[in-house]
């Protein structure tokens, strides 16, 4: 098969055949329709994840057809439509019985604990566990989208951030997740702060819903967010994951608010400090959110089918596996408008 190979962080990565996968006898392998290329795609790259051994083939966010079923898979057949969350669980460790895959204590990763989805076929572990259906009327493009951003954020949002019709909801970053969150908090009848400093991605903020489109590089974003929601935010998500975000979300709070903590802080960026004395002194809370379970998707799923959530104008571009290494290299310095989908297939015709 085809795949995006990085021999060294940070070095440009380069498509060539490699061997293609087969699947463990609990797991499957998928042909890959679309994949997305997600800021933590360019973690994995730039050497930030301590658990990516080279060389490596990135990608974590899919759709796709089953080609290939392990002996012990049972509810899962060859040509079935599916995607998955970023993080695969084992179905059998505390936090798995407990319904908690997303912080399961020996998940799998792909595109990050072996090799991902940049590539025209992904094997995946645990498909029990793991896959969810894609609906017939759902395109892959769109299928995409959901396995790692839109599903992170809708869970941030709606169980760890508990949104409620009326609150003031203010996110930091907005990129992919971000944009996802603007779109589920307005959905769930929330008001919404959007701060980034691009103006294609609060123009993008804007059309999904947001209240108020804020650019931090103009003054204090934590100021201005408590100014336009008379007080503070309610409900406030760092969706970049930079120490300046973290505290600027933490501190655009009102009394007794509510931050999650969503993009990465990558160790080689220094810990983040967060205003603590306000913490207490308000008692907000800090919660961290890691992605969704598989069996929590059907009322996500639900709103999609319904059109009361559309992922699909998250996809503004899209691009075939040639690009991706150019394009991932981007994300560093220029993140980009929206998800761009990567088309594995498209060289090949199919």
């Amino acid at each position: 098969m085809r795949a995006v190979v990085f021999e060294r962080y940070g070095e440009r990565a380069e498509v060539r055949d490699v061997a293609d996968p087969v699947p463990a006898a609990g797991g499957v392998v998928v042909r890959v329709e679309a994949t997305g290329l997600c800021r933590s795609d360019w973690h994995a790259w730039a050497g930030h994840d301590p658990g990516v051994r080279l060389p490596h083939v990135p990608g974590h966010e899919l759709a796709g057809v089953v080609v290939a079923v392990g002996s012990r898979v049972a509810d899962w057949r060859t040509g079935d439509r599916v995607t998955v969350p970023f993080v695969c669980a084992c179905g059998r460790c505390p936090e798995c019985a407990a319904g908690q895959h997303q912080v399961c204590a020996r998940q799998t990763q792909p595109g990050f604990t072996h090799w991902g989805s940049f590539a025209e076929y992904v094997a995946l572990d645990h498909a029990d566990v793991n896959l969810v259906a894609v609906p017939e009327e759902l395109s892959y493009d769109t299928a995409a989208a959901l396995g790692c951003r839109f599903a992170t954020a809708f869970r941030a949002v709606v169980a760890r951030g508990r949104v409620a019709p009326g609150e003031w909801v203010a996110v930091h970053g907005c990129g992919g997740v971000g944009l996802s969150a603007v779109m589920i908090a307005v959905a769930a009848g929330a008001r919404v702060v959007a701060v980034d400093t691009s103006p294609a991605a609060l123009e993008l903020a804007a059309a999904f819903g947001a209240s108020h489109c804020v650019d931090p590089a103009r003054g204090d974003a934590a100021g201005t967010v408590r100014e336009l929601t008379h007080g503070g935010a309610h409900l406030s998500l760092d969706a970049l994951g930079s120490a300046a975000t973290a505290a600027a979300s933490v501190s655009g709070l009102r009394r007794r608010g509510r931050h999650v903590q969503v993009g990465l802080l990558p160790a080689a960026q220094g810990a983040a400090t967060l205003p603590m004395e306000r913490v207490i002194g308000w008692e907000l809370e800090i919660l961290g959110s890691h992605g969704m379970a598989a069996h929590a998707y059907p009322p996500m799923m639900e709103l999609v089918r319904s059109g009361d959530l559309r992922p699909d104008l998250l996809v503004t571009d899209t691009i075939p596996l040639d690009a991706a290494p150019d394009a991932l290299a981007a994300m560093g310095t220029a993140p980009g408008r929206g998800v761009t989908v990567i088309r594995p297939g498209a060289a090949r015709g199919r």
